[in-house]
């Protein structure tokens, strides 16, 4: 569990987040079921690069797609899905489509949190992902290690 202290701007403040495995049930229900609903409806760019990395196909890392990153925001245990997660790096994975460019200072806060949980964020565009998407592999191997856990003796 990590502790969260963040001020963004003017009257928005995270005091005391912690990030944790949900122990509320009915959290862990809606979670479970939206990451689904998120799953059935995956958008052209998500299809194409889960095509791409799963089965531990960038150095053998396992990615989850619409994974719940739960956490504790001002005593109030929330999430946010996140398109691919990597447990092994700590790394999420975000496609942005066009709809992204109304809601950035959002999206900015969302990876600020993301990111004082010890996670890192890359967040790809979805004209990049179906129009580049050798060039969107070659970043994500960028920020993966090409070692196992095992290989690194963590395992």
């Amino acid at each position: 569990m990590r502790q969260i202290n963040l001020r963004v701007g003017p009257g928005v403040e995270i005091k005391e987040g912690i990030m944790s495995l949900s122990k509320n049930p009915k959290l862990i229900a809606v979670a479970k079921q939206l990451c689904r609903e998120l799953r059935k409806r995956s958008t052209p760019a998500e299809k194409v690069l889960w095509e791409s990395i799963r089965n531990r196909r960038i150095n053998n890392k396992k990615f989850y797609r619409q994974y719940p990153l739960f956490f504790d925001l001002n005593g109030k245990e929330t999430f946010y899905i996140a398109d691919f997660f990597c447990y092994e790096e700590n790394l999420v994975i975000e496609i942005d489509g066009n709809y992204h460019e109304k809601q950035k200072e959002r999206d900015n806060l969302r990876t600020e949190v993301i990111n004082l949980l010890g996670i890192k964020v890359i967040r790809l565009s979805n004209d990049d992902v179906l129009g580049n998407t050798k060039i969107v592999i070659k970043k994500i191997i960028e920020f993966v290690s090409p070692f196992s856990c095992q290989e690194k003796g963590r395992g």
